[in-house]
This record gives structure tokens, sequence and C-alpha cells, in this order.
């Protein structure tokens, strides 16, 4: 990949994007994770006002520290850069307390609870700031095994590295000079507390994963690790496609009308 001409288009056509929909800027929020840090970064080369919004809930102080660290770093290399520290664990654990449910029982459902209160805040300032939401999930999370949360990181306004797989990401972090501790950090959605990462989830690496989203061969001649991963990568396909096309309408037959 050509990172220096690739990082180049990406803030190009966010700056274009920006100019057409009359918006002053961009939202978004910064995890602790490489593709936030490079998604924010490529916002902060538009030259556009960006306001970068750490949500801790319940976050592990690693998590919380790389986030803070890659905010002071682009802070003080770029002018239009802005940031907000908004802690929303006590939020959280407020809603946590009002459902009908043992919460301690429903993890998963908790959990996209917490991805759908940051996006919830990510567009107050977004709409406060005349600004647009960016995205940052990656090619492999958005459209091969859906791994995000419908209306939680899910919900933006404009992706800027949907099409780039996590092998991508890397090395365009590289060429961007996204700080070495974030490029390192094992990759996590930080949605569970318990500092499972995306592998102990997911039970496959992201490039085992860009392997089996390429792979256009018989998957009946596959054995060992390869079919593993194939199978994974097809059952979170499956599991998740409601996620990656559009919300299904019922259409009236024009008889009906």
């Amino acid at each position: 990949m050509k990172t220096k001409e690739v990082s180049s288009y990406i803030s190009n056509w966010l700056h274009d994007y920006c100019e057409k929909a009359n918006a002053s800027g961009f939202v978004i929020g910064i995890s602790g994770g490489v593709d936030s840090a490079v998604s924010s970064t490529l916002c902060a080369l538009t030259g556009k006002r960006v306001y970068l919004v750490s949500m801790p809930i319940r976050q592990s102080k690693e998590e919380y520290n790389r986030a803070m660290h890659h905010i002071q770093d682009l802070k003080q290399r770029f002018t239009n850069v802005e940031s907000f520290d908004i802690e929303l664990t006590s939020t959280f654990e407020d809603f946590e307390s009002k459902m009908p449910f043992n919460a301690r029982e429903q993890h998963l459902s908790l959990a996209n609870s917490r991805a759908r209160i940051r996006m919830t805040t990510l567009y107050a300032i977004a709409q406060a700031n005349g600004c647009l939401v960016a995205g940052t999930g990656n090619k492999v999370e958005d459209f091969g095994i859906g791994f995000f949360t419908k209306y939680g990181d899910g919900g933006v306004d404009l992706s800027p590295i949907a099409d780039l797989s996590k092998t991508e990401v890397w090395q365009l972090a590289k060429e961007i000079n996204v700080i070495q501790e974030i490029i390192s950090a094992k990759p996590t959605d930080g949605l569970w507390g318990d500092g499972r990462n995306d592998e102990d989830q997911i039970g496959a690496s992201y490039p085992e994963l860009e392997w089996a989203m390429e792979f256009k061969g018989e998957a009946s001649e596959l054995s060992g690790r390869q079919k593993e991963v194939f199978e994974i990568f097809t059952k979170f396909n499956r599991t998740n496609n409601h996620k990656m096309v559009p919300i299904p309408v019922c259409t009236i037959p024009l008889e009906l009308k």
C-alpha cells in the first residue's frame, strides 16, 4: 500500500465531504486503540476543527492512558485539535440500575449499551458544534465480521478507514506518526472491563480474518487452522449480517395501497 498517498487521499476526502456538508469539522471518540488514533489523525490533517472525545466507562487504566497520550500528542502537533474528557461511568451505572433485569447476567447487552451511550455523547457534541461524527471501524470489522455495536460505534456520519484492513491501518499509523504505544497495543473494544482483547473475543487474529475475508477457494478443501479460522469468520459474518446491510423495509404491494 502506498501509505503516503493513501493518507493524503483520505484526508482530502474528509475535507471535501466536510465542505459539501457545510460542517465545521469532526467529532471522534478516542479509545486508546489504533483505529481511533489513525482516524482522528486523518481528521486533524484536514485542517478542519477536530474534537477528540475520551469517554471512559469503567475503562482500564492502560486504555485510558493510551487515549490521553494520543490526545496530548495530536494537540501538540495540530492547532485545530481540541479535546473533551467525559467520565460516563456514573451515567452508565445509573442506566444499568434502571434495567428490568439482572445486569450481572446480561453482559453483552450492557457492553453494547456502553457503546450506545458514547454514540449519544458524540452526537450531542457534534450537533452543538456543527460537526460530523467520524467513524473508526476498519474493513474487517465493518464488512467482514460485523464486530461493532449497532447504533453504537457503528452510528457515525462517515467512515474514513472502512476500506482498509487492520493490517493496512497499522501501516498507515506508522506513516502518519501515531505514537508507538498505540501501534503496539493489542486491539480491544474496551467494553468488558476484564482485559479481554479482540482476539480473545473472536478467536482469531486480524491477519487471519483478513485471509478468510479474501478467501475465494473451496471451503471443503481447508483443514487445520485455516478451516477453523474460516468457520469463525463465516459464523460472525452470518450472525452479524443484520448490521452490515440496510434496514429491512416492509414494502407494501401497490394493489394494497
